[in-house]
């Protein structure tokens, strides 16, 4: 295992099979990347030229690039000045062992000193890596000594490195396949934990991460968290990349899918949710999600916001549990025990609950960004966290908050009684709080409580490590509201496929300009409705993707093509 605990994977295939774009997106959700690049381009090819200029054009802005092709030792050096924290990929070491036999002369015994350090270097290297090989069993015998040389010298390289690598992986006609999955007893990790040291099993709660008013710290040492000391508005983060959200839309008008309609129209609604993927992804051949995960913030709030709750908790169990693992998706807990004192009469919770309740959110989507997970789903339960959010909802819009609140339903009927206590308790928490500014902590220590800040600093966790987040629930509408005003580029990262024609959702999904494409009318708990229209979602971004490098017209084929291939070019 690796000094930094994550894990070194070797990605092996053929020529044209996608195993640089493959491995490339191993490290999309990465916060500090280094490409090593082991080609050496002198100009006089014009065709290689153009390979590896695709590959530059491909990788996003903010990645590190080195060129380490000039001389074999420099790549092994990198290794060893690598840090915990970073992230290498290596494309490739084919082109990295031509330089070193070259350098070598045609002397064995000094080839296999290098393989060996590099080896050595690999196994001892502290950041993730990620490298990159042609797989020498997928093409002809090579006919030439000098070949069938490079092809004996490629296969012991390839056997060096797999040895140290945690985890190996074949790619084939663009689908990857665990050879060597990490820390599985030998059993091929599902490809909805992709990423993932050690997977947790399919839809079944992974962890929960205990937390009470007042908080306590929650499992991992906070102060490894990238979150600010104090979470407070004008945080800057990312922004998706808005030219790949338009270049995939503009692909799809064109995508011949063997049906009688473009691709775009003929996805329908789905087609922006493939833009927002292809944004928050960086690339114009966004790829379906391998590994998601459901964060479930769980608290209990004191007062009439939770009137009638066991009645209408009664009526039926959770399913997040079935829905995950029908999506492929893990699921962890951020549990309060007492999440908000009663809102009518007091705050619900004070600074320091604040505080810690947001950088455990922060901390809980930085978890998940470094564990490999490639999407997330805030889910919410717990006696009047949907009340409680409501109420945020009204403060930070203005809106009367009766009109916002769902009726209150339990296996007799509707329970209006509750209602009514419900909405007085929030008319009372507006009334003691209308003179305050509208501050988002302020909002949160007043209405919300640890849970609703938590999902809030989920939220702006996700998004500083570029991660998007699927919401469509009262809780996770008011947390993206209250983001928002965190930093208004939070709001880009998050995804409402169905606001259940919640009232408070859909006036939260106006505000912030989030455009559903699903009218499920589910009842099952915040988070189901989301898991639901993920394998949907899914199944846009695969055809979406199955399409590429096709054009209407016969015989063309899309730009894409070229930068498919990952072999052998920087």
């Amino acid at each position: 295992m690796a000094p930094s605990g994550h894990p070194h994977t070797l990605v092996l295939g053929g020529i044209r099979s996608g195993k640089s774009e493959y491995a490339e997106g191993l490290a999309a959700s990465a916060p500090r990347v280094r490409y090593l690049a082991t080609a050496r381009d002198d100009g006089s090819d014009p065709a290689w030229s153009a390979r590896i200029a695709a590959h530059r054009d491909r990788r996003p802005a903010d990645w590190a690039s080195a060129e380490v092709g000039s001389a074999p030792g420099d790549l092994i050096d990198a290794f060893a000045g690598a840090v915990a924290g970073e992230t290498l990929i290596v494309d490739d070491l084919g082109t990295w062992l031509a330089g070193a036999q070259e350098l070598c002369d045609g002397d064995g015994a000094a080839l296999r000193l290098l393989v060996d350090r590099l080896a050595d270097a690999v196994a001892a290297c502290p950041a993730t890596v990620v490298l990159v090989s042609p797989e020498v069993g997928l093409s002809l015998v090579p006919a030439t000594p000098l070949g069938a040389a490079f092809a004996d010298a490629l296969g012991a390289l390839n056997r060096a490195v797999a040895a140290v690598c945690e985890r190996v992986v074949l790619v084939v006609a663009g689908q990857p396949v665990d050879i060597k999955p990490p820390a599985t007893g030998g059993v091929a990790i599902p490809r909805s934990t992709e990423g993932l040291a050690d997977p947790p099993a399919r839809g079944t709660v992974s962890a929960v991460h205990q937390t009470t008013v007042p908080p306590v710290p929650v499992p991992g040492d906070a102060t490894d968290s990238g979150a600010p000391e104090e979470i407070v508005p004008g945080l800057t983060l990312p922004r998706p990349d808005d030219a790949a959200a338009q270049a995939v839309l503009d692909r799809l008008t064109s995508l011949d899918l063997g049906v009688g309609t473009p691709a775009n129209p003929g996805l329908g609604a789905l087609a922006d949710a493939v833009a927002f993927a292809a944004g928050t992804r960086g690339s114009p051949y966004p790829r379906p999600f391998l590994a998601s995960r459901v964060v479930l913030v769980a608290g209990g709030h004191e007062g009439g916001v939770a009137a009638g709750y066991a009645a209408e908790a009664g009526r039926r169990p959770a399913p997040l549990t079935y829905l995950a693992g029908a999506a492929g998706a893990s699921l962890v807990t951020l549990e309060w025990e007492n999440a908000a004192a009663p809102i009518e009469t007091s705050d619900a919770i004070g600074p320091a609950q604040l505080q810690a309740a947001l950088r455990a959110g922060w901390a809980e989507a930085e978890r998940a960004a470094d564990e490999g997970i490639e999407l997330l789903v805030l889910a919410a339960t717990g006696a009047g966290a949907a009340t409680a959010a409501t109420a945020a909802i009204a403060a930070v819009t203005g809106a009367e908050v009766q009109p916002l609140l769902a009726r209150v339903v339990t296996a007799d009927g509707y329970d209006d009684e509750s209602w009514m206590r419900r909405s007085a308790a929030v008319r009372d928490a507006l009334h003691r709080v209308r003179r305050r500014d509208g501050d988002p902590r302020t909002v949160l220590m007043a209405l919300g409580g640890s849970d609703l800040a938590a999902a809030t600093g989920l939220l702006l966790g996700a998004a500083s490590r570029r991660t998007p987040v699927m919401i469509d629930g009262p809780v996770g509408a008011a947390a993206a509201l209250l983001a928002r005003d965190f930093s208004f580029l939070s709001r880009m990262w998050h995804l409402l496929p169905d606001h259940g024609r919640h009232p408070a959702t859909k006036l939260a999904a106006d505000v912030l300009g989030l455009e559903t494409f699903l009218d499920l009318r589910l009842d099952l708990g915040e988070g189901a409705t989301a898991l639901a229209a993920l394998p949907l979602w899914q199944a846009a971004l695969t055809i979406a993707g199955g399409g590429a490098g096709r054009t209407g017209e016969a015989g063309e084929t899309d730009a894409g093509d070229e930068a498919d291939d990952g072999a052998d070019a920087t």
